[in-house]
């Protein structure tokens, strides 16, 4: 059965590739997933462009386990040489927007999720989520669904890591910083330079370490990446704005970080947003003991994934190596989708089966 799950997922795959669906606009791939379930006589429910299912046997009383990938891709850049649109197989390696990220991931829970379908006596019930703008952080992704679905109890977050588990994620904060002052003329020296300001400010974001580290995600990360003042070279400034991109470990909540930023810095700060927090599992979980178990190693991940939409323990697992993510001639390794497909077999008969010999199907 995995071997005909793993042939009808790679052509999924392929056919997600040729399909575009930029975030907000997955609406056709998303047709493409809810004909799987169909066609494997799986009911599913939909909302905007997500995708979820219950395995059959599916027990209220029993913990719950989410299977989660997305659906949406970045647009193309420029660097592309091949079609980003069409699924080609050369080597072994299969090319094509969002092939790697997060593809082969999504293709390989599916197909994952559709073996347990309809197991009898598991320990734990499964639900598979096919989410939409994840690219974006978008309001009608995976926010949107997590009220509507049973609570869950831990979730495998399907994102390229090789297969390796990346038990703790950073969170994203974004801060708009606006230095005040008072316009007034080069010449004469008068006003007051929001400029200056803001320049001492960002001497504090470059020099300030946050006491709390982690073990598997390190430092909180702040850095300036975009500035803007001025409007001509004979007036100072009264407004000097700054972003700054800030990588919080899963040691601080966003809040908790933006509030030492502001007890720190005498001008006007502002979060974009506090949603995308740090998440990490316990490395004495048994989803993490079962994958090193299987020789799978453990890691911090640098990268934001739906992970920061959940308030549940999370992991994350999936085929495709990160670094490919994003880049022109974006490809998955045929054989990685296969490995991805039986790892992830492996790993949860490990956790959700009574018996590992004698399945009661």
């Amino acid at each position: 059965m995995i071997s005909k799950l793993t042939i009808e997922a790679i052509e999924l795959l392929k056919n997600l590739i040729e399909t575009e669906s930029f975030s907000g606009n997955e609406d056709k791939t998303a047709l493409l997933i809810q004909a799987w379930f169909e066609q494997n006589e799986i009911p599913l429910q939909r909302d905007n462009n997500n995708i979820w299912a219950l395995n059959k046997h599916f027990d209220a009383t029993k913990p719950t386990i989410l299977l989660n990938s997305h659906h949406d891709t970045v647009k193309p850049n420029k660097g592309y040489s091949k079609n980003p649109f069409q699924a080609e197989v050369i080597d072994g390696k299969l090319f094509g927007l969002g092939s790697n990220d997060a593809g082969g991931c999504l293709v390989s829970l599916i197909a994952t999720f559709t073996y347990f379908y309809d197991f009898k006596d598991l320990k734990y019930n499964l639900i598979i989520l096919a989410s939409a703008e994840e690219e974006n952080s978008g309001d009608r992704g995976i926010r949107s669904v997590i009220p509507q679905i049973p609570k869950i109890d831990f979730a495998i977050v399907g994102e390229p890591t090789l297969m390796h588990l990346a038990i703790a994620e950073k969170g994203l904060l974004v801060l708009d910083c606006y230095a005040h002052g008072m316009a007034g003329h080069a010449a004469h020296g008068l006003g007051d330079n929001s400029i200056y300001k803001a320049m001492e400010a960002i001497k504090w974001i470059e020099n300030f370490k946050f006491p709390k580290t982690s073990a598997t995600l390190g430092e909180v990360k702040m850095t300036v990446t975009q500035i803007n003042a001025g409007n001509q070279h004979n007036v100072i400034p009264a407004v000097c704005h700054f972003v700054v991109d800030i990588r919080v470990i899963d040691q601080y909540s966003n809040l908790e970080v933006l509030e030492i930023v502001k007890q720190n810095l005498n001008i006007e700060v502002k979060a974009r947003s506090l949603n995308l927090n740090a998440s990490s599992i316990s490395k004495q979980h048994a989803i993490v003991q079962a994958g090193m178990e299987i020789g799978r190693e453990i890691y911090g991940s640098p990268t934001l994934s739906d992970q920061s939409n959940l308030t549940c323990p999370s992991l994350k697992l999936g085929p495709g190596d990160s670094h490919r993510s994003h880049t022109a001639d974006e490809f998955i390794n045929i054989d990685e989708v296969e490995e991805g497909i039986k790892l992830y077999v492996d790993l949860l008969m490990r956790v959700i089966c009574e018996d590992l010999k004698q399945i009661n199907k």
